[in-house]
């Protein structure tokens, strides 16, 4: 999978760019990118601040923080009734 060029944070500046009256066009050509990338970008991030994208970011770190918690349970639940159901 190919690196990140741009962090999401001049994503999100970019938006702003274009929302205040430039043209995507000469965006894309700034930067380098296609011009669906812009509109992949809004679909993304379209209307949000830099905050809101950090809290975004902190808040699906920890997500996955508590889903793999919840998954390393399971497996221990499955092991243990796996060995409970052995007859001695």
């Amino acid at each position: 999978m190919k690196k990140k060029r741009i962090s999401e944070d001049q994503i999100v500046k970019t938006l702003k760019r274009i929302e205040n009256g430039e043209s995507p066009k000469d965006v894309c050509r700034e930067l380098g990118i296609h011009q669906q990338t812009i509109y992949n970008w809004k679909s993304k991030y379209g209307g949000m601040e830099v905050s809101e994208l950090a809290e975004l970011k902190r808040l699906q770190d920890e997500n996955t923080k508590l889903k793999r918690l919840v998954a390393d349970q399971a497996l221990d639940i499955v092991m243990l009734k796996d060995i409970n159901s052995r007859k001695w």
